[in-house]
């Protein structure tokens, strides 16, 4: 089975195992907007590329570990949505929860994603069972304070900021989780492999800031301009679109140049400078830059 049909699925289970009848409808249902249908699933592959690279030889593990980041993506994209954040009318392609469901309802659902995320994890790591403590830290680590993404977030909130470390918190620290988590599920030391993941991390979010000033509302789905709209750090903004572009290939090659000696590290330093250019909007170019 491919990554992407290991990844609805188990996204599907979970959901399923706690919609059940006697609960809320409507939560049920925000709940399954803010995941499907699904976005790139980004951080998910990642950690399944990770596990499989380190030789992975639980496949249900992998699957939770990486279920259990979508999930917490999800949610913090539902928060992040929200009048007191972003003020969002868009997501995919489609009204963000609290414009389809009212605010009650979004907090409600974001918060019901964060506890599945977690109880995604502990359904799947029956067969091996020590591996559930760390893939847990990991989860909660890249979640809250002092450096997940609750204190990225939190940045925004603050009189001064510093561009690095708010980028790092609020997008990398997902990233890192998913490839310790892969590399976890793996049963390998997961401290190693928490470099790939912030350079990735960082990464995404310059090429999210170039999309954020660059592309079209219609191309990646969601309002564009909010940055500079709500006066946010933005890459794209500080060193103009080519210094940028620059900056997204320096930290693809860092990212690529930083894997672990591992059966899969050729395979996988190709991924990740290939996923790296994918990143930007399609009329824009790293070989340009």
């Amino acid at each position: 089975m491919d990554a992407i049909s290991r990844i609805e699925r188990t996204l599907s289970a979970s959901l399923e195992r706690v919609n059940t009848k006697g609960g809320p409808p409507l939560l049920a249902a925000a709940m399954h907007h803010a995941v499907f249908p699904r976005g790139a699933r980004i951080r998910p592959r990642l950690c399944l590329a990770v596990a499989a690279a380190c030789g992975g030889d639980d496949p249900a593990a992998a699957d939770g570990a990486a279920a259990a980041i979508e999930l917490m993506h999800c949610a913090s994209l539902v928060h992040d949505d929200m009048p007191c954040f972003d003020n969002a009318d868009l997501r995919r392609g489609r009204p963000t929860v609290h414009r389809a469901y009212g605010e009650p309802l979004a907090v409600l659902a974001g918060d019901a994603l964060i506890v599945l995320s977690f109880q995604t994890v502990v359904w799947n790591c029956a067969a091996s069972p020590t591996r559930l403590g760390p893939l847990v830290d990991i989860l909660a680590k890249s979640t809250g304070m002092p450096s997940g993404i609750c204190a990225g977030q939190a940045w925004e909130c603050e009189p001064t900021k510093d561009l690095g470390q708010y980028q790092r918190e609020k997008t990398g620290a997902l990233f890192a989780a998913a490839t310790e988590a892969g590399a976890a599920s793996a049963g390998v030391e997961a401290e190693p492999w928490r470099e790939l993941g912030m350079r990735l991390g960082e990464a995404y979010q310059v090429a999210d800031d170039i999309a954020d000033v660059f592309a079209g509302q219609a191309d990646i789905g969601k309002n564009i301009g909010q940055d500079a709209a709500n006066g946010r750090p933005n890459a794209a903004l500080a060193m103009g679109i080519q210094g940028a572009m620059r900056h997204l290939e320096t930290l693809a090659e860092a990212a690529a140049a930083s894997i672990p000696a591992c059966p899969g590290q050729a395979q996988l330093q190709a991924l990740t400078l290939s996923e790296a250019r994918r990143l930007l909007p399609k009329d824009l170019s790293l070989t340009a830059a």
